[in-house]
């Protein structure tokens, strides 16, 4: 999530790694976000397959990825002073046994 002069909070949600880098492959919102924009960033990258299982992987938790993209929206909504807030990276399991976020960022502004 960045804050944008013109729009105010702007979360960005990509698989990252060469996903964001090399294919640009990302879907930006104006937050908040309600559940369908949430699930809309979500399957609206060009990589949304992968998360979806291919060649015999298993699904990812794709309702849990939403859930996060929903609580950082309304975060960045109710506390205007952050700047910048990143996950990288959020490790997504298998349907039903959620995520987990190894590292994070915070920017406040004025830091």
């Amino acid at each position: 999530m960045v804050q944008d002069p013109t729009f105010g909070p702007m979360v960005m949600f990509g698989l990252g790694s060469i996903y964001v880098g090399v294919l640009k492959d990302v879907k930006f919102a104006i937050a908040p976000v309600n559940e369908i924009e949430a699930r809309d960033m979500i399957t609206e990258i060009k990589t949304h397959e992968l998360l979806e299982g291919t060649r015999g992987d298993k699904a990812s938790d794709i309702g849990s990825i939403a859930d996060i993209i929903l609580r950082i929206s309304q975060l960045v909504t109710d506390f205007p002073e952050i700047n910048e807030f990143e996950i990288n990276p959020l490790m997504v399991f298998e349907e039903g046994k959620g995520a987990l976020a190894v590292d994070m960022r915070l920017m406040l502004k004025g830091d």
